[in-house]
């Protein structure tokens, strides 16, 4: 049976660094053959890409690895996504059914639905090595709270005063970032020793943390002057990362290695990529 609780971190903070003006990252763009729309999401140490992809205006999740892609599709579903994966190829995601939105692990070839208990729908993202997986859930009132999946106990996770909270990553220490929504205004936070941190770029009017790797560095996309840019933030400094030619770009995912990806929008289509050092 499932357990579960409900905790609320106790401390707030706010992260405030200068913006880095280099890009030294070599960027590859990621697509899936055939795809109209393409969103890499997760990424492991191996370099093991999961994301999701769109064809024929049906999303599939997907596994992109030593240059092959293999689909991944929930068994009924009429969308699925796949969101993160740990060194080990675990891969944590979340799938449609019946107009309601449910989370998966997918463990050795098996599919099994996470659902934090009593939930109107569900959404799996991040898992660390340790098999801790990271979501949101809907509750019967309409109101978006995060959780902590392990061993088959959830803790809810609420930023206080938030009135959505969206839990997106998890690393090895167990270190989480996601966003929250407090006045209207999405904001970055990371969730460390039970304590949470806001993260928002200089300027920024609207910031999603995304991912964070096992040196704390964290990437996702943030809004200034009306342009939609990813960043990393590393040792307190934030890095742009904007791909040459996109209208809009954003950082999902980070492994060990310092490696990135994301996702842009050129040509009126959204494509992937793999930023590189």
């Amino acid at each position: 049976m499932n357990r579960f609780v409900s905790i609320t971190a106790c401390s707030l903070g706010l992260v405030i660094a200068a913006m880095a003006m280099t890009l030294p990252f070599t960027f590859k763009t990621i697509d899936f053959p055939g795809a109209s729309f393409m969103f890499p999401f997760g990424m492991n140490p191996q370099g093991d890409i999961v994301g999701n992809y769109v064809v024929d205006d049906l999303s599939h999740g997907f596994l992109l690895q030593e240059g092959n892609f293999t689909a991944i599709d929930y068994p009924g579903a009429s969308a699925s996504f796949a969101r993160g994966i740990n060194p080990e190829g675990d891969i944590a995601g979340f799938y449609i059914a019946r107009d309601l939105t449910h989370g998966f692990l997918l463990q050795q070839g098996v599919f099994t639905a996470i659902d934090y208990p009593g939930a109107a729908e569900s959404f799996a993202f991040g898992i660390n090595p340790r098999g801790e997986i990271v979501g949101g859930y809907i509750d019967n009132l309409g109101v978006s709270h995060g959780f902590l999946f392990h061993r088959g106990v959830y803790t809810s996770i609420d930023f206080p005063g938030g009135t959505l909270t969206r839990p997106t990553g998890i690393n090895a220490q167990g270190q989480i970032v996601g966003f929250y929504v407090a006045s209207g205004t999405n904001h970055g936070f990371l969730l460390k020793n039970g304590g949470f941190t806001t993260i928002d770029p200089p300027g920024s009017t609207s910031t999603f943390a995304l991912g964070i790797n096992a040196q704390g560095e964290i990437v996702g996309g943030y809004t200034a002057g009306g342009v939609s840019s990813g960043y990393l933030l590393r040792k307190g400094i934030f890095t742009t990362l904007d791909v040459a030619g996109a209208t809009a770009t954003t950082a999902t995912g980070i492994n060990s290695e310092g490696d990135i990806v994301g996702n842009f929008i050129g040509n009126d289509t959204t494509r992937g990529f793999l930023a590189q050092r």
